[in-house]
């Protein structure tokens, strides 16, 4: 199974039998707001902090997608997931509800392809039957705790991003009808420097650039065999960063083919979204509500979602410390009328 020196190659990929996406109301106001579940008029979600909104929104995508995938609570084996609280505390307190077998993960981020990637291990191992993966974020708590409070009412630089306000989750499966997962790259931390909160993107695109070219060298495969490969939240300062390192170190990767769910979410014309979006349910409802609907629908065959994270605290922060970045990725591919994955 272990293909190269850190991908994950799955000899019976384990099946995406169903997700649930659950987003606020800026993202509910942007161009992919069709492809999610369900859309929040408001951030407070009838609760009485932002927290327990959040932990909220993980605990709904949860249960649409147990909906979608027609099996009981008893019946999952194991949730994986993870979020930017501290003590990652909005989905260990989902898990509490959930009551099922529970890892917490924490890759800031790039949190929803760890989870994914995890999962599909466990399943693909013979470990469970299902396997949920999740994750959540929410602009409100992610300003609190690493920037300002939305109350203070700072002004912010244009490389700041957006958190999204949302939750995605996928139940992963021995067999059944869906995408499959094919592959899944761990990325190595990459640190170059960078210190400022405000400018993540920059910090993040080096470990992408190295998943990415991981990825490749490890599975032997190019950048055309993918449709699409989809950056986390590079967003508009790092994503141009990566596909220049890209160009610049020989990789014949494709401008159209390139992309980033910060970029996607957004109508940065009409929104006050600075950069883009970021956040660990930025690439987990871009990628279980929008790609994924692309998938069903023949419209792309293949995608590799690079997950990025900037893995700062408040305390590092504080204390002067660069901030280290991670990327994960994941591929996901069209079964064939034979339940395998799509042919070349």
């Amino acid at each position: 199974m272990l293909t190269g020196k850190r991908t994950w190659m799955y000899p019976k990929p384990p099946v995406i039998i169903a997700t649930g996406t659950v987003v606020g109301p800026d993202e509910g106001k942007g161009p992919l707001a069709n492809d999610f579940d369900l859309i929040h008029s408001d951030y407070e979600i009838g609760q009485s902090t932002w927290e327990k909104s959040e932990r909220v929104l993980l605990e709904q995508a949860a249960e649409i997608a147990l909906q979608h995938a027609q099996i009981s609570q008893q019946q999952l084996n194991f949730f994986v997931g993870g979020d930017l609280m501290n003590q990652i505390i909005s989905s260990t307190f989902a898990a509490r509800k959930m009551a099922v077998p529970y890892l917490g993960v924490f890759a800031a981020c790039s949190t929803s392809m760890e989870s994914l990637a995890l999962a599909s291990l466990i399943v693909a191992s013979g470990g469970a039957k299902y396997a949920m993966a999740g994750t959540s974020s929410h602009n409100c708590t992610a300003e609190k705790q690493f920037r300002y409070p939305t109350e203070y009412g700072s002004q912010k630089p244009p490389t700041a991003q957006y958190t999204i306000t949302g939750a995605g989750t996928a139940i992963v499966a021995q067999k059944g009808e869906g995408p499959v997962i094919t592959a899944a790259t761990i990325g190595k931390i990459m640190d170059l420097g960078i210190k400022d909160p405000f400018n993540m993107g920059a910090a993040m695109a080096p470990a992408a650039v190295d998943t990415i070219q991981g990825h490749l060298e490890d599975t032997g495969r190019e950048p055309g065999y993918y449709d699409m490969i989809v950056t986390g939240d590079l967003a508009n300062v790092g994503h141009p960063i990566a596909t220049e390192m890209l160009q610049r170190n020989g990789v014949p990767i494709e401008s159209t083919q390139f992309m980033d769910a910060g970029l996607m979410i957004y109508d940065r014309e009409k929104q006050a979204v600075q950069a883009g979006g970021s956040g660990c349910a930025c690439s987990a409802v871009v990628t279980y509500g929008h790609l994924l609907k692309r998938i069903k629908a023949g419209e792309l065959k293949r995608i590799l979602v690079v997950a990025t994270g900037a893995l700062l605290s408040p305390l590092s922060y504080q204390q002067g410390e660069s901030i280290p970045c991670i990327a994960n990725a994941v591929a996901i591919e069209a079964q064939d009328n034979n339940g395998r994955k799509g042919a070349l």
